[in-house]
C-alpha cells in the first residue's frame, strides 16, 4: 500500500484544493438548511475562501483557506470580515504558498502563529479488506445520523448538547454526490466513525472520531482502510487527510500507507 506518488507543487495543490472543495461543499449544505439557522456565510477574497457561522464558533467553522502571496492586501478586507461578525478566524498557511512580506503583514495586524495541522497522501490502489470477528464496518443510513452525532461529540470531547445541530449539520449531507459516512463497531457496539468525500478522482477522510472507552482498538485503521477501499473502488487516485501533527490520527495514516503531503500553519487574529 506505499504510495508511488512524490510531492509536487501541482500534488500540493491537489491536497489542498480537495480540503477547499469538501469544505465548501459542506457549509453550502448547512447553509442551505430551511431558514440558514447556523448563519453560514462563504466569501471569497481572491484566492482565499472565507466560511464563518453565526452559531458554531469553533475554528473549522470560521476558517480561511487557499491564501497565496498575491493575497496580500485581502488580508485586512478578510480580518474585518470576521470582525464586523465578532468572530475571531484561523488562517491556514500552506507551505509555499505564502512569502515573508504576507507574513509580516500578518504579525502587523495582530496575527500570531497558533498551532500545526498535518495533511496526508496516497495513491489508494488495491486495498485488501481486513476481516475481524470483533470489528465490523457498516455505512451510515439516514436514520442514524443521532448515533453519528453521539459519537462525533463524546469522541471530540463536545456536549451531549451538540448533539441535535451535529446529527442535523451532517444529516443533510446524506445522499448529497460524493458523501458517505460509515461506524465501526466492536462487538456489535457502534463505537467510532468515519466519513469520506469523493470528487473528480480524489478521495478525502473529512473526519474521524472514536469513543474514548474503544480507543486503541484498532477501529480507526479500519475505519481508514475502509475508507481507501471505497476510494479504489470508485477509481480514485489521490486520497487525503488531515490530522494533528503526531497525533494518534497521524499514526494511524501513516500505518496504512499514507504519507506527509505538508504540515500547515494555523495563524489566528
Amino acid at each position: 500500500m506505499n504510495s508511488p506518488l512524490v510531492p509536487t507543487p501541482d500534488l500540493i495543490r491537489s491536497i489542498e484544493a480537495s480540503e477547499i472543495e469538501y469544505m465548501t461543499d459542506r457549509m453550502k449544505a448547512i447553509r442551505g438548511r430551511p431558514g440558514n439557522p447556523e448563519g453560514v456565510e462563504i466569501r471569497e477574497f481572491g484566492n482565499a475562501v472565507c466560511y464563518y457561522s453565526e452559531t458554531m464558533p469553533w475554528p473549522s467553522f470560521n476558517t480561511v483557506k487557499g491564501l497565496r502571496s498575491d493575497d496580500i492586501d485581502s488580508i485586512e478586507p478578510i480580518l474585518d470580515f470576521y470582525r464586523t461578525r465578532g468572530r475571531k478566524p484561523q488562517l491556514e498557511i500552506v507551505p509555499s504558498a505564502v512569502d515573508s512580506a504576507f507574513l509580516r503583514r500578518l504579525v502587523e495586524n495582530g496575527c500570531y502563529p497558533s498551532g500545526t495541522h498535518a495533511s496526508l497522501y496516497m495513491a489508494p490502489g488495491a486495498i485488501a479488506p481486513e476481516p475481524s470477528d470483533r470489528i465490523r464496518i457498516e455505512e451510515l443510513q439516514e436514520d442514524q445520523f443521532e448515533l453519528y452525532a453521539r459519537i462525533h461529540c463524546r469522541g471530540t470531547g463536545l456536549s451531549d448538547d451538540g448533539i441535535p445541530h451535529v446529527a442535523a449539520n451532517n444529516r443533510v449531507l446524506h445522499g448529497r454526490p460524493g458523501w458517505k459516512f460509515y461506524v465501526a463497531c466492536l462487538d456489535g457496539k457502534p463505537a467510532a466513525a468515519g466519513v469520506l468525500r469523493t470528487r473528480d478522482g480524489i478521495a478525502s477522510m473529512t473526519f474521524a472520531a472514536t469513543l474514548p472507552e474503544y480507543r486503541n482498538m484498532g477501529l480507526q485503521r479500519r475505519l481508514l482502510l475502509r475508507r481507501l477501499e471505497e476510494a479504489g473502488r470508485q477509481s480514485c487516485g489521490l486520497a487525503v487527510g488531515q490530522c494533528a501533527y503526531l497525533s494518534a490520527s497521524h499514526r494511524n495514516m501513516e500505518r496504512v500507507g499514507m504519507k506527509i503531503g505538508y504540515v500547515r500553519t494555523s495563524w489566528t487574529l
